[in-house]
Protein backbone atom coordinates (compact mmCIF):
# COMPACT_ATOMS: atom_id res chain seq x y z
CA UNK A 1 0.00 0.00 0.00
CA UNK A 2 1.12 3.49 -0.78
CA UNK A 3 2.03 5.90 2.02
CA UNK A 4 0.80 8.90 0.00
CA UNK A 5 -2.44 10.63 0.96
CA UNK A 6 -4.89 11.88 -1.63
CA UNK A 7 -5.84 15.49 -1.00
CA UNK A 8 -9.41 16.60 -1.65
CA UNK A 9 -8.97 20.16 -2.91
CA UNK A 10 -12.74 20.77 -3.04
CA UNK A 11 -13.06 19.93 0.66
CA UNK A 12 -10.06 22.12 1.49
CA UNK A 13 -11.58 25.01 -0.47
CA UNK A 14 -14.96 24.53 1.27
CA UNK A 15 -13.23 24.47 4.68
CA UNK A 16 -11.35 27.69 3.87
CA UNK A 17 -14.53 29.42 2.74
CA UNK A 18 -16.31 28.30 5.92
CA UNK A 19 -13.47 29.70 8.08
CA UNK A 20 -13.62 33.02 6.20
CA UNK A 21 -17.43 33.13 6.57
CA UNK A 22 -17.25 32.61 10.32
CA UNK A 23 -14.52 35.25 10.68
CA UNK A 24 -16.59 37.70 8.63
CA UNK A 25 -19.66 36.89 10.76
CA UNK A 26 -17.74 37.88 13.89
CA UNK A 27 -16.73 41.21 12.31
CA UNK A 28 -20.28 41.91 11.12
CA UNK A 29 -21.86 41.00 14.46
CA UNK A 30 -19.35 43.01 16.51
CA UNK A 31 -19.20 46.13 14.33
CA UNK A 32 -22.17 46.33 12.01
CA UNK A 33 -25.27 44.27 12.75
CA UNK A 34 -27.19 44.83 15.96
CA UNK A 35 -29.64 42.19 17.08
CA UNK A 36 -32.40 42.73 19.58
CA UNK A 37 -35.02 40.23 20.56
CA UNK A 38 -38.47 40.15 22.06
CA UNK A 39 -38.27 37.03 24.19
CA UNK A 40 -40.21 37.50 27.39
CA UNK A 41 -44.00 37.59 27.73
CA UNK A 42 -44.37 41.30 28.40
CA UNK A 43 -42.77 42.39 25.11
CA UNK A 44 -39.51 43.78 26.44
CA UNK A 45 -36.76 44.23 23.88
CA UNK A 46 -33.18 43.56 24.86
CA UNK A 47 -29.88 42.99 23.05
CA UNK A 48 -28.56 39.55 22.24
CA UNK A 49 -25.14 38.65 20.90
CA UNK A 50 -25.22 36.98 17.50
CA UNK A 51 -22.78 34.05 17.22
CA UNK A 52 -23.39 32.62 13.75
CA UNK A 53 -25.81 32.87 10.87
CA UNK A 54 -26.48 30.48 8.02
CA UNK A 55 -29.19 29.76 5.47
CA UNK A 56 -31.44 27.80 7.79
CA UNK A 57 -30.90 29.62 11.06
CA UNK A 58 -28.64 31.37 13.46
CA UNK A 59 -27.27 31.14 16.94
CA UNK A 60 -27.21 33.85 19.56
CA UNK A 61 -26.31 34.07 23.21
CA UNK A 62 -27.51 35.93 26.27
CA UNK A 63 -25.88 36.32 29.68
CA UNK A 64 -27.00 33.41 31.85
CA UNK A 65 -27.61 32.95 35.53
CA UNK A 66 -29.06 29.45 36.15
CA UNK A 67 -30.53 30.47 39.51
CA UNK A 68 -32.47 33.38 38.00
CA UNK A 69 -32.97 32.75 34.27
CA UNK A 70 -35.33 30.34 32.56
CA UNK A 71 -34.09 28.40 29.53
CA UNK A 72 -36.17 28.77 26.37
CA UNK A 73 -37.84 25.53 25.34
CA UNK A 74 -37.29 23.82 22.00
CA UNK A 75 -39.88 25.17 19.57
CA UNK A 76 -40.21 28.52 21.39
CA UNK A 77 -40.85 31.32 18.88
CA UNK A 78 -38.36 34.19 19.02
CA UNK A 79 -39.05 37.54 17.36
CA UNK A 80 -35.72 39.06 16.42
CA UNK A 81 -34.92 42.52 15.11
CA UNK A 82 -31.80 42.61 12.95
CA UNK A 83 -30.65 46.25 12.96
CA UNK A 84 -28.59 47.45 9.99
CA UNK A 85 -28.65 51.10 11.06
CA UNK A 86 -29.37 52.67 14.41
CA UNK A 87 -33.09 52.96 13.58
CA UNK A 88 -33.90 50.46 10.81
CA UNK A 89 -34.20 46.71 11.18
CA UNK A 90 -35.49 43.60 9.51
CA UNK A 91 -37.85 41.58 11.69
CA UNK A 92 -37.34 37.82 11.56
CA UNK A 93 -39.08 35.01 13.36
CA UNK A 94 -37.18 31.97 14.54
CA UNK A 95 -37.90 28.82 16.50
CA UNK A 96 -35.50 27.62 19.17
CA UNK A 97 -34.02 24.19 18.35
CA UNK A 98 -31.56 23.83 21.23
CA UNK A 99 -29.81 25.73 23.98
CA UNK A 100 -26.59 25.11 25.84
CA UNK A 101 -24.64 26.83 28.57
CA UNK A 102 -21.26 28.18 27.42
CA UNK A 103 -18.46 30.04 29.13
CA UNK A 104 -17.46 33.12 27.14
CA UNK A 105 -13.90 34.26 26.60
CA UNK A 106 -14.81 37.17 28.89
CA UNK A 107 -15.43 34.73 31.76
CA UNK A 108 -19.21 35.29 31.69
CA UNK A 109 -21.62 32.36 31.44
CA UNK A 110 -24.04 32.53 28.51
CA UNK A 111 -26.96 30.50 27.25
CA UNK A 112 -26.38 29.95 23.55
CA UNK A 113 -29.43 29.15 21.45
CA UNK A 114 -29.56 27.58 18.01
CA UNK A 115 -32.62 28.67 16.07
CA UNK A 116 -34.27 27.92 12.76
CA UNK A 117 -35.66 30.77 10.62
CA UNK A 118 -39.35 30.88 9.75
CA UNK A 119 -38.89 31.20 5.99
CA UNK A 120 -42.60 31.81 5.38
CA UNK A 121 -42.38 35.35 6.81
CA UNK A 122 -42.12 37.93 4.00
CA UNK A 123 -39.14 39.70 5.60
CA UNK A 124 -37.04 36.54 5.43
CA UNK A 125 -36.36 37.28 1.74
CA UNK A 126 -34.21 40.27 2.79
CA UNK A 127 -32.39 38.15 5.39
CA UNK A 128 -31.76 35.46 2.78
CA UNK A 129 -30.10 38.08 0.55
CA UNK A 130 -27.92 39.18 3.46
CA UNK A 131 -26.95 35.57 4.25
CA UNK A 132 -26.18 34.93 0.56
CA UNK A 133 -23.94 38.01 0.58
CA UNK A 134 -22.01 36.69 3.58
CA UNK A 135 -21.39 33.38 1.80
CA UNK A 136 -20.35 35.08 -1.47
CA UNK A 137 -18.10 37.49 0.39
CA UNK A 138 -16.35 34.60 2.13
CA UNK A 139 -15.91 32.78 -1.17
CA UNK A 140 -14.54 35.69 -3.20
CA UNK A 141 -12.94 38.11 -0.75
CA UNK A 142 -9.21 38.60 -0.43
CA UNK A 143 -7.08 39.83 2.45
CA UNK A 144 -5.42 43.22 1.98
CA UNK A 145 -1.78 42.65 2.89
CA UNK A 146 -0.74 46.21 2.12
CA UNK A 147 1.20 45.15 -0.96
CA UNK A 148 -0.55 47.64 -3.25
CA UNK A 149 -0.85 51.34 -2.66
CA UNK A 150 -4.23 52.91 -3.26
CA UNK A 151 -4.72 56.64 -3.44
CA UNK A 152 -8.12 58.26 -2.97
CA UNK A 153 -8.94 61.78 -4.01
Amino acid sequence: MSEFKVLDFNKKKADTIEQKRRAFNRIVFQNFLGAYSVIDDNGSIYPVTMVDIAGDGCSFQVPWNPTRDKKLASGFEVNMRMYFTDKSYIPVIMNVRHGKEVLGSDGITYMQYGCEFDKTVATFEAMQSFIDFIYRFAEHSAIDKGDTKVYFR
